[in-house]
């Protein structure tokens, strides 16, 4: 039984030397690289830009108040289509107590002058009758009479508009009606009833009623960075996406870059714009954030090699080509000229050839 387990021991510490003695070895050994490989292939190269903005109408006119006062009513709603010269809402004038006094004192002054002028037409008129005095003289006191008359129509008239901001002989251009100005759509109307609106002059812009758009035509409106406007021009085309509506590219063509930069956020822009030809299908709302690709460069049927097989070393570039993989991958290092690049894959001008194969990425190791 000893003897037994004493061979039973010597074997179990062989059995231990040789496992580990063998762990070591392979421990020992070179491990095997094996990478990823890529094909060289003609594809069509292309390098964008993508320029954020919004979706805006070509032609968005404001509509505003012909006359200071308060809003009474409002015929329209945002979202309504709206044609030229329709009333949109009726302001109720609040008159200026001194524009009030001098137009009531006018026509005070009106209503003596014309009783004075009837008067002294209806002496002159029997005194002609008479044939006491000459044609002449009737004739004028009938002009006098006109001209008083007129002038307590014209004073009236004015007391009305100071009123009421109603003309009495022209009620349909009545500047207290707030007419359309254009065909289009309303965008906003940020007045309620009751709110006070002012007229523009030229101390300020005035209340805005209503804005009104033609929504049929549409712009891209957005800022480049200075470092990529110098490759841009007016006619490129322009491919916008709108994040509001997925899987929706609509083609456009820029026809604005901005001859002045501007500081955003700390860096020097210039503002672009671009016409959209949006499907009749197709629905957009004004405000809508998109983005704009315009494409800077592009190769046809370029030879190709992923970004990631290039390897840099000083001025120069290489790639590895595949020249055998059995037992395991042979590369020879090769020098290229590159050219353009997308980000993913890049142009190389010459140094390889259409299906040469070349080492990508390290994929996994073996012993």
């Amino acid at each position: 039984m000893k003897k037994f387990i004493k061979w039973a021991v010597i074997a179990l510490v062989a059995a231990i030397f040789v496992g580990t003695f063998v762990f070591l070895y392979q421990k020992s050994r070179p491990k095997e690289m094996v990478y990823e490989i890529s094909t060289v292939q003609l594809r069509d190269l292309e390098k964008s830009t993508i320029v954020t903005g919004k979706i805006e109408p070509r032609d968005e006119v404001n509509i505003k108040p012909q006359i200071s006062g308060i809003i009474a009513e409002l015929y329209k709603e945002a979202g309504q289509m709206v044609k030229k010269d329709e009333i949109i809402a009726k302001v109720k004038v609040i008159p200026d107590m001194g524009n009030l006094s001098t137009a009531e004192n006018r026509v005070r002054l009106a209503e003596i002058n014309l009783a004075q002028a009837e008067t002294d037409f209806q002496r002159m008129e029997k005194l002609y009758q008479e044939k006491v005095v000459s044609a002449e003289d009737y004739e004028k006191s009938q002009v006098v009479l006109k001209q008083a008359q007129s002038e307590m129509t014209n004073s009236k008239d004015a007391l009305n508009i100071v009123r009421e901001g109603i003309s009495l002989s022209n009620a349909k251009m009545s500047t207290t009606l707030v007419r359309s100005t254009v065909d289009g759509l309303i965008l906003d109307i940020p007045v309620k009833v009751g709110n006070s609106v002012i007229l523009s002059n030229s101390f300020n812009d005035g209340t805005t009623i209503a804005t009104v758009a033609d929504m049929s035509k549409l712009i891209f409106h957005g800022n480049i960075d200075e470092t990529e406007v110098g490759r841009i021009m007016e006619g490129m085309p322009v491919t916008i996406t709108v994040g509001a509506v997925q899987n929706l590219k609509i083609p456009a063509r820029l026809e604005y870059i901005s001859p002045k930069g501007r500081e955003n956020n700390g860096a020097n822009q210039f503002e672009i714009k671009a016409a959209l030809m949006v499907p009749d299908t197709v629905r957009l709302r004004s405000g809508y954030g998109a983005n704009a690709e315009i494409v800077l460069e592009r190769v046809n049927k370029a030879v190709c090699v992923p970004e990631a097989a290039l390897e840099f070393s000083g001025d120069s570039t290489f790639v590895y080509v595949l020249t055998d993989s059995v037992p395991t991958q042979q590369f020879l290092r090769r020098r290229v000229e590159t050219g353009l690049s997308n980000g993913i894959d890049i142009e190389v001008k010459s140094g390889v050839k259409v299906g040469e194969k070349v080492r990508g990425i390290l994929k996994e190791d073996k012993k």
